[in-house]
């Protein structure tokens, strides 16, 4: 039967991958690259040195066009469950598809999805493997590989711990975040926040450290009181997503 391999690559710095991700890298025989168009090509030329780092065996890559997210859509609170799962079943169509063309079943070929991060972390790679075995139509057996996080690389960076002794830490997302600060936590890290979220919390006057590109060339870091550096990390935050296209930012708020 085909195999996939689900390989969390880290959260930007090729020197993240695992030695198991190393030696899974070299049981491939196809890596499924998605593009995400000109603007987020460094995503994917990150995946080209890792492979040309690690992978030392024979292997093809097969690229395809990530499908387009209704973002109209998805900006709706109460159509954005409904628009993330339109997304998941078109790229499970697309997954089927390069699955299905590009391994052979016969010979038990080996292909291989590289996931930013650790893949059980607000990613949807698994969720869209499950839902094409429950569709019945590909056979494949598939297993995970853990990678390096942007949270666990944030709080390297500022080198602290997530949580504090006895008390829990929540990870949740810059839309949960602005609708109210989690219950029964002080340390909340956000991920997914496109709209600076962490302006909602102000009066709280939480620290905050904040990184952005954590592990590529371009990592911004700030840390502090949130009054004292919400603005400079709004202004770094634009001028960061204007000069490159897109950004991916992670932060830790923690509450006295």
């Amino acid at each position: 039967m085909r195999k996939i391999y689900v390989i969390g690559i880290g959260a930007g710095d090729p020197d993240h991958l695992t030695l198991q991700a190393v030696k899974a890298l070299n049981e491939v025989d196809v890596f499924f690259l998605l593009d995400k168009g000109t603007e987020k090509s460094d995503l994917i030329d990150l995946r080209h040195e890792i492979l040309e780092r690690h992978a030392t065996g024979a292997y093809r890559l097969v690229e395809a066009r990530d499908p387009d997210r209704d973002r109209d859509r998805a900006a709706d609170g109460a159509a954005y469950a409904g628009a993330v799962d339109d997304w998941r079943s078109r790229r499970a169509d697309l997954y089927a598809r390069m699955i299905s063309d590009e391994l052979d079943e016969g010979t038990g070929s080996v292909g291989a999805f590289l996931v930013w991060g650790d893949p059980s972390l607000y990613d949807s790679t698994l969720a869209i493997l499950e839902e094409i075995l429950e569709r019945g139509t590909v056979g494949f057996t598939y297993e995970v590989i853990p990678g390096i996080s942007s949270v666990s690389a944030l709080a390297a960076k500022h080198r602290i711990g997530l949580n504090r002794v006895a008390r829990p830490v929540q990870i949740t997302t810059g839309r949960r975040l602005a609708e109210g600060w989690p219950q029964d936590a002080d340390d909340v890290v956000v991920m997914l926040d496109a709209h600076q979220s962490f302006r909602h919390h102000l009066a709280d006057d939480p620290v905050i450290y904040w990184g952005a590109y954590v592990g590529t060339e371009d990592e911004i870091l700030v840390s502090g009181r949130l009054s004292e550096v919400a603005g400079r990390i709004e202004e770094l935050r634009a001028e960061a997503r204007a000069r490159k296209g897109w950004i991916m930012d992670t932060y830790l708020l923690r509450r006295d």
